[in-house]
């Protein structure tokens, strides 16, 4: 394991506050949508020699991740390609860790319950539920790591309705469940890359692993390249920032890193910010893009959602505080510097937007498993990792952080990349190339603030499915809530009008 250096005094990065550890990556890209995520996989667990591990939300054995066979006897289906995997290579070990009530309603999916059981007779098949967190926390981390010298980590589980190509087709022969159905158009992003980051990332899979109650893993010493060939590298030897959410558990501290690197680039945000979540309904995010709202000569903030949350109560939970928060936000942006939008597709179906992206500038690019929301904050497990332009090896990152920006507004706008990247240039604004460039069919459609209904602003007010810790699960629910700060802040000037007694 190589020592990392400290980051330079202009760098937001600071180890121990809001990331974990600032590695070298010999190689890094980012995977945008999961036709490429699920092939580069596939290509690169075949180059595997001593260990995988798949750390993830979600785990389908049924899904096919298409790229490179193989072996004319290797089978699509990614369950029995792992145990072909194994039962190839004698020195192969494969670990699984998924979280435990996530795989409770989905073990007997199809014939899933029959490859666990194939799993569990292998003794180089290990698998894990993760259930080393507290009550109403999930562990939503979604990293591959592969003989500790590559590693895959972002937003995209290997599970059912992620696969979709860049183009988002409304007619996609390859985008249907296992039983045949289809399944709506779904955008997704992860990052792959190799070198000491790897193996870090390495060290984290296997804290996790015997969190979780597995037994301890050694390190293996990495011996040979993993990087699929098909995948082709953004960034050459690059510092990579890696940081952490872990709620409190017995005997160990929480971690917060997220939702500090998330307050420190919004705070570093000179130009623009460029964001992509599932959800929008963090109060500390939204307090940060408020403070900067109120600047006269602050950055331009645009944020992609999903036109609604996936789910049961997530959408009455999730879509009621985006709303409740945006339109506070609305009233502050006397600058008109905010727009959160939707894509859709070329017959205005809405596209779902799982990724979990921010980028700053053309000076920082960050993607990983937590959304802007309150529990990726503090209650789920969660990991992202950035590239910061003023790290000493990325000096020459700014055009691959723009080519990538760009490349997604094009992605949604279903325009050429070069002609976004002329637009910004001539306008100056992201704000204004969205608009020039938004059309009929396939594009970005403007968030409209919906009627809330009684329920909805009760659930959204006392954040009852999206609570910011552990402990909150058991607050008196008129203690918690959105705006909280802001009752706060009104009791406490009420409490110094009061005449003393």
């Amino acid at each position: 394991m190589t020592i990392p250096q400290p980051p330079p005094p202009d760098s937001i990065l600071a180890p121990g506050e809001n990331c974990w550890v600032v590695d070298r990556a010999t190689r890094l890209s980012v995977v945008i949508d999961a036709e490429d995520y699920f092939a580069a996989a596939r290509a690169a667990m075949l180059q595997a020699k001593r260990r995988i591990m798949l750390i993830g939300w979600d785990f389908d054995s049924r899904i096919r991740l298409g790229g490179p066979k193989g072996g004319p006897d290797a089978p699509d289906k990614i369950g029995e390609f792992i145990l072909w995997l194994v039962n190839r290579n004698p020195d192969l070990n494969v670990y699984l860790l998924r979280w435990d009530l996530g795989a409770i309603h989905t073990l007997f999916r199809g014939s899933t319950i029959f490859t666990f059981m194939k799993w569990m007779a292998h003794k180089r098949i290990h698998t894990k539920l993760d259930g080393a967190h507290p009550p109403g926390a999930s562990h939503h981390q979604k990293i591959v790591v592969i003989d500790d010298s590559f590693a895959f980590c972002g937003g995209i589980d290997m599970t059912g309705d992620r696969w979709d190509t860049r183009g988002h087709l409304d007619e996609e022969p390859g985008r249907k469940r296992p039983n045949g159905r289809p399944y709506p158009p779904w955008h997704d992003a992860t990052t792959a890359l190799e070198g000491p980051a790897a193996a870090r990332l390495g060290v984290l899979a296997r804290d996790r692993w015997e969190i979780a109650g597995g037994d301890p893993l050694r390190a293996i010493e990495p011996t040979h390249e993993a990087w699929p060939d098909i995948l082709t590298p953004q960034f050459h030897d690059v510092d990579v920032a890696i940081s952490r959410s872990r709620p409190t558990l017995p005997k160990l501290e929480p971690i917060r890193e997220i939702e500090a690197l998330y307050l420190d680039m919004i705070a570093a945000a000179k130009r623009f910010i460029y964001a992509e979540s599932q959800y929008f309904a963090s109060r500390r995010i939204a307090e940060a893009i408020a403070r900067r709202l109120d600047e006269p000569d602050g950055p331009e903030i645009v944020i992609i959602n999903p036109l609604t949350a996936n789910g049961w109560l997530e959408p009455i939970a999730m879509d009621s505080a985006r709303a409740r928060l945006f339109e506070a936000l609305r009233r502050r942006d006397t600058h008109r510097r905010l727009r959160l939008y939707h894509p859709q597709t070329a017959a205005g179906k809405p596209i779902y937007v799982h990724a979990k992206v921010m980028i700053v500038d053309e000076e920082m690019v960050r993607v990983g498993s937590s959304n802007m929301n309150n529990r990726s904050m503090r209650l789920d497990t969660e990991c992202d990792v950035t590239i910061e332009r003023a790290c000493p090896a990325n000096g020459a990152c700014s055009t691959a952080i723009r080519t990538i920006r760009d490349g997604l507004i094009a992605e949604h706008l279903g325009v050429p990349e070069a002609e976004v990247t002329a637009r910004i240039d001539s306008e100056g604004s992201l704000i204004a190339t969205i608009e020039a460039l938004r059309g009929e069919g396939r594009t970005l459609v403007p968030y409209e603030i919906p009627d809330i209904s009684a329920v909805e602003t009760w659930l959204a007010d006392n954040e009852v499915l999206d609570p910011e810790g552990p402990e909150e699960m058991f607050e008196a629910l008129g203690k918690r809530g959105l705006f909280r700060g802001y009752r706060d802040r009104r009791a406490a000037r009420r409490r110094l009008k009061k005449p003393p007694a």
